[in-house]
Formats: structure tokens, sequence, C-alpha cells
């Protein structure tokens, strides 16, 4: 059984896998973090920066992933990428939040769903 670290840390690397090789995207910084928070990826498609939020579950009993991305986590995240834009003086890109849950059962494929623009 993985702990929950261990599932996170699984989790945004098959996400960051997905993102680069199905969606295109070059990955800049995994796990950025500042006194505010953290961001789990930062990619960009060359015309705008993409920040991603991974939530993982073990298996479906627990709800989708993706409904424990609160309103006040999406204000977060969007605040977050602000200032990382700023600190690496990319201002002229456009912000584009999306959001990756994952479901790692037991025994079975594992369930991606990626939302675009969240």
């Amino acid at each position: 059984m993985r702990t929950t670290q261990e599932l996170g840390r699984l989790g945004e690397h098959v996400a960051c896998e997905y993102l680069r090789r199905q969606e295109r995207l070059e990955l800049l910084q995994r796990n950025w973090q500042c006194p505010e928070g953290e961001l789990d990826i930062v990619a960009t498609d060359r015309a705008q920066l993409v920040v991603c939020e991974v939530k993982c579950r073990s298996g479906p009993g627990r709800g989708s992933p993706l409904e424990a991305v609160t309103r006040a986590k999406l204000d977060r995240v969007r605040a977050l990428a602000l200032r990382w834009r700023e600190i690496h003086d990319l201002n002229r890109l456009r912000i584009r939040c999306d959001l990756v849950g994952i479901v790692w059962p037991r025994s079975g494929p594992i369930l991606l769903h990626h939302v675009r623009g969240a």
C-alpha cells in the first residue's frame, strides 16, 4: 500500500509525462514553493504559461480527485502562478490553470482526467 506522499509523487510524475507527451507542453518546474504555497507543475505551450494542480486517489471510494479542488485552492493556484510569472520575468505570457485528476486503483489501469483552463 502506498503512502499519500508516495501516491502524490507518482501521480505528479504520471501527470508530467502525460502533459509532455500528449499535450506537448514544455515542463519548466515541478513543486515550486514560496511562502504562500506550492505549484505542482509549471509548463508552457510557448504561447502561454500553464500551471497544473495534480490530485490523486488510490481508488474511487473517496470520490473524484478533482472534487477535492475548491474555489479557494484554484484562487491560490492563480495567485501563485502570477507570482511565478513575475519572478521569472515572463509577464508577456498569459496564464492557464489546469487540473489533472488521477485515480490509481490497486489493480487495473490508472485513470487520468485533464481539465484545461479550470
